[in-house]
Parts: structure tokens; sequence; C-alpha cells
């Protein structure tokens, strides 16, 4: 079993899906593949998801998977040659009446709501921000505006506001159809773009277990935090969901690129105060698409994320599109190991003055405070649901918690929590002989040996969902 806490996600795309590459990738740290529903057909899906399961198999490990859905179309139409180049002080027209290509004086719109969401004097940042448009007129259905920062402008880029503002629902017609298609193979993860509060991420929970009924499968849910709108609105869209995501591109678009770092630490920090989980995502090793080794930046980009306390770190273009897939993983988990293992670990001040309303709760809180003091070789949870897993992960301890579950779906999911190593164990109805199991599979795992001490925590009657209320420490005889 991998020593490392923080779990690493990564892009599935052409230069990650040869079999023995996905296979190697997950012996080397991948805990979580990402299916990003912007590209391909929903039949690719369903066959990436088929190539990702096998490969997991293979590798003798489980993953997660998560539908990445694309969102609004918030983007310009296309262009008669491909491209433009726009010089600063250039007038340019973006026309969602407009049918034919674009030239140099204009381009149509997929996003035909733009004229009613900006007027005069409004900035407008394409393609991630490289090129700025400043608002002159609103005439109609045209946004007439004086080009501020020139560049190259090619088909279907992005469209931002500065600030925010944009009306786009959060879910559109391609994201509900795509639900189904990401139910249908039974998606651990499913990624909300573009949330602007908790009724976007209510609405995608509904649409999901709707989905999922005939196949008796709720996903959890991830609001990936992008737009300025949803920041006000984070600890609601939080509750709402099982974890965010700090999508660092579009939000550094509207919010400005000064003011992520710290929106960072308080996504994460919040998300933990919440018993969420939280992937740190954009650029993290983005250097690596076209190079072997990563540049000092974003070693520390990475580490720091890890210190901030991520449940994990993500990987787009670099595994989806990359030269080197498999170093980028190799890479980035031994960022993650050495970062993790410089944390200060304050569990008494975590639990100061806290007070735990369940048993459950409570009894998860007492093994991690136990194992700490006493030096225990390892936490087990015989768990479920994973809750009792997820509320220890949230506090930072350098001692592994191994989740032994007896279903499927609850292992994959807890792939995604920081420092849980979530194990298949067919856990029997009666407690003794279960506590005995969970031994032996630490045993034959070489987790533990003789003269060990570990935490154990169990619910009584064995299998109640939410019903751990017993914690025992064992010593390996």
């Amino acid at each position: 079993m991998p020593r490392r806490a923080t779990k690493i996600v990564a892009t599935l795309g052409p230069a990650s899906s040869d079999p023995a590459l996905l296979e190697a990738m997950i012996q080397a740290g991948v805990n979580v593949v990402r299916l990003n529903f912007s590209h391909g057909k929903a039949q690719d899906h369903i066959d990436r998801a088929t190539l990702v399961r096998a490969a997991a198999q293979r590798a003798g490990r489980e993953v997660a998977i998560m539908a990445d859905l694309q969102g609004p179309k918030i983007r310009v139409g296309k262009f008669a040659d491909g491209k433009v180049m726009l010089e600063p002080g250039m007038k340019f027209v973006l026309d969602a009446s407009r049918a034919e290509p674009g030239d140099i004086n204009g381009v149509g719109l997929d996003y035909k709501e733009l004229p009613r969401d900006v007027k005069a004097g409004d900035v407008l940042l394409l393609n991630d921000g490289l090129i700025v448009l400043t608002v002159d007129e609103v005439k109609g259905e045209q946004v007439r505006t004086t080009v501020k920062l020139g560049g190259e402008l090619s088909n279907n880029k992005g469209i931002n506001k500065q600030g925010g503002g944009l009306t786009a629902p959060a879910l559109t017609a391609k994201d509900m159809e795509d639900i189904r298609t990401a139910m249908g193979f039974q998606a651990d993860y499913v990624a909300v773009s573009f949330p602007k509060n908790a009724t976007d991420m209510e609405m995608a929970r509904q649409l999901c277990n709707v989905a999922g009924a005939e196949h008796r499968h709720k996903p959890g849910l991830i609001a990936k935090i992008e737009r300025a709108e949803a920041i006000p609105h984070l600890e609601a869209i939080l509750k709402a969901s099982d974890g965010i995501m700090v999508a660092r591109g579009d939000l550094a678009v509207e919010v400005g690129n000064a003011a992520v770092p710290a929106l960072q630490k308080r996504m994460i920090r919040m998300a933990r105060q919440h018993d969420k989980v939280v992937i740190t995502a954009t650029q993290m090793m983005e250097s690596m698409i076209t190079n072997p080794v990563p540049t000092r930046a974003e070693v520390s980009d990475v580490a720091n994320a890890v210190l901030d306390g991520t449940d994990a770190v993500m990987l787009s273009a670099e595994t989806a599109a990359g030269k080197y897939p498999l170093e980028t993983v190799l890479e980035m988990a031994k960022i993650c190991e050495a970062a993790e293992g410089a944390e200060h670990v304050e569990l008494d001040a975590d639990f100061t003055g806290e007070r735990f309303d369940r048993i459950d709760q409570t009894i998860a809180m007492g093994a991690l405070f136990t194992a700490h003091h006493l030096g225990a070789k390892a936490i087990v949870a015989l768990t479920d649901s994973g809750s009792t897993p997820l509320w220890m992960s949230r506090h930072r301890i350098h001692i592994p918690i191994y989740a032994l579950t007896p279903k499927l779906t609850t292992q994959r999911k807890m792939a995604l929590y920081r420092n849980v190593r979530p194990l298949l164990m067919d856990t029997s109805a009666d407690r003794d002989t279960a506590l005995e199991q969970a031994e032996g599979h630490l045993k034959k795992r070489g987790i533990v040996t003789r003269g060990d001490v570990y935490a154990i925590t169990c619910g009584e009657p064995m299998g109640a969902p939410g019903g751990t209320n017993m914690l025992k420490i064992c010593q390996v005889a």
C-alpha cells in the first residue's frame, strides 16, 4: 500500500488511453480517474470507464471514476480561417445573431445570452484571460468592443466577464444527458461545472439520483468553484455537495490571478471544517505536458496544496494529452510524500472546545486521539457508508487509516479521501469474527506484525449504516 496520504486525480485522454500505460499510472499512484465530458461522445466515455475498471483490476487497486460535466458553453463561435490575430485598439464585434464564420471584424457566439449579460464599460476576458476586450456598447444582438490586450483568438475559445455576472445555468441539456451516461457506468463522482449557488448542486443531485435509481447508485457530487458568484455562497454550496474542486483556471480569470492562492487556502480549510473533500486543480504540473521534469514553481505549488490539507491534487492536460503522463504521476506522488513528511500534527488543538453531536463522530475522533497518543501503527474502521473514515480524514495525523467495507461503491468513493486506504472486506455479521478477520486482513498485507498496536472502530449491530459505536485498542499477538 502506498505511504502517501494525498490522492492523485488524473484525467484520461488520448495520451493515457493505452491499457498498459493506464495500468502503470494506477500502479504509480493514480487514485481517481477523471473523464472530461467536454470532449468525446457518450460511447467514448462508456468505453473509457470500462478501460479504467479493467486496468484497476489488473493493477490490483480500486480507483474512483469522476465524470466531469462540461457545463454551459460560454464561448465564441468559429472563424473562417480557424483564427484571427487581434491587435490592441482594434474594434471587434461579438454577435449573437451571426451565422457565418468569424473574421478580423467580429465573430458569432455559442453563448447567445451575452448581449443581455453585459453593458458598456464591462471587461471581457477571452481564452483564459489572454485576450481582453472592453465593451463600448451593446446594440441589439451585437456586443461592440475595443481590444485592450490582443493576441491570437481561435475557434470556440471561452469568454469570462471580469468580476463574474454571466447568467448561464450550471446544468445544460447536454449535462443532463451526460449524467444519464455517467450513471449507466456508475461513476463514483460527478463534478458540476460553474455552479453559482446551492440550488445548482441540489438540482444536479436530484438528476443523478433519478438517473442512478435503476442501478441503485448514488454518486458523490463535487462542485467546481470557478465563478466569482460562487465565492459568497461557498458555505451553502459546500453543504449541498460532497466536496469541492478549487478550479483555478476560470476562477483566476474572473477574480484575478492574485486573489486565487488565498482563496485556495480558504476553500480547503472550509471544506475540511464541513467534513467535505477538496480537490486542487489546474496547471499543477503544466510544464510536464512537454517536459520530462516539473518546474520548481510547480513543485512548490503541489507541495503547498498538500500542506494546506487538500484531499487530492489533479492533473488535466498533463495526463490527457501530455508527452509524459506516467512520469508526471510519479513526480506528483514524490512531491506529495515529501510535503506530508514536513506536516505538523496538531490533533489536540483540533479537539479543544469541540462538541460532537453524534456517537459515530465521537468514536471517530476518539480513535484518532488515542492512536496518536499511543503511537499506534494503524487506525482501522469497519464501515458501511464510509462516513467514519471521512471524519477521521479531516484531521491531520501521520497514522494511516484503513477503511474496511463490504461495499465496492463505498470502497471506490473512499479512494478520494486523504490518508484513507480503502479495502474490500466482507465483514461478518458477528462482531468478534469481523474483528478477527480485520486483523487477518492487515497481517496478510504486512500492515501490522506481532506486537503492533492498532485502533479499530465498528458498530453494533454490525452492518447498520451510521452505527459506529465502538472503539477497541488491539495488540497483535
